[in-house]
């Protein structure tokens, strides 16, 4: 019996943000998906991972990421790539969102950076307000740049499972990356791989039993 349902924000709640990293390297003529393979390089301890851990400043993730893009042959600053985090609303997952929060407990999990330095929680503009809103849906918020810990790290699933008092057993998790579904399932939770919004409330709804139509 599901009890929990966690989200991830980015890729879920909202657009992925690689379509935004896949659209500015057409523009500037960068092989497809070269930002993405920037951030799965050394995934513990690139430019990327350390700053959803807060464990670099806004300055050295600048730095830093512009040296390992620099490295593999297209030099772009960490600020330029922050710049396009920030995805579009999905109303049908806001709307699943709405509904699961009547049956069960809703949590989210992002990886994200420091409010104000390109969080996955964009800065106070009209789409900001509402993602804020959405964000005051859950009932728990899990963020990396706060814990210190990030996806696909077990410890903060474990995290969110303990404050949320649901066992991972009776938890499903939803994000758009396989990395991040695979410690969940270890877990004991049940996982769904968000594709797109239509496939994602099918296997939602399959998964609790519930109508997103």
């Amino acid at each position: 019996m599901i009890k929990a349902v966690l989200w991830d924000l980015g890729g879920v709640i909202t657009t992925s943000p690689f379509e935004a990293f896949n659209r500015f390297e057409m523009e500037n003529h960068i092989p497809e998906d070269f930002i993405r393979g920037i951030n799965a390089t050394h995934p513990d301890t690139n430019a990327w991972a350390l700053f959803e851990s807060s464990r670099i400043s806004l300055e050295d993730f600048d730095r830093k990421f512009e040296a390992e893009t620099r490295a593999a042959g297209y030099p772009i600053s960490g600020k330029t790539v922050l710049a396009l985090l920030s995805g579009d609303i999905r109303p049908g997952m806001v709307k699943a969102l709405k509904i699961c929060r009547q049956h069960f407990t809703v949590g989210c999990i992002t990886n994200n950076m420091k409010a104000g330095e390109g969080s996955a929680i964009p800065h106070l503009d009209q789409k900001a307000v509402k993602i804020q809103e959405i964000m005051e849906m859950f009932d728990l918020v899990v963020e990396s740049s706060k814990e210190g810990v990030r996806k696909p790290d077990p410890e903060i699933y474990r995290i969110a499972l303990s404050r949320m008092g649901v066992p991972a057993e009776q938890t499903v998790f939803l994000d758009d990356l396989g990395i991040n579904l695979k410690p969940a399932r270890a877990l004991g939770m049940k996982t769904i791989k968000v594709l797109n919004e239509a496939q994602a409330l099918a296997d939602l709804g399959r998964t609790t039993g519930l109508n997103f139509s």
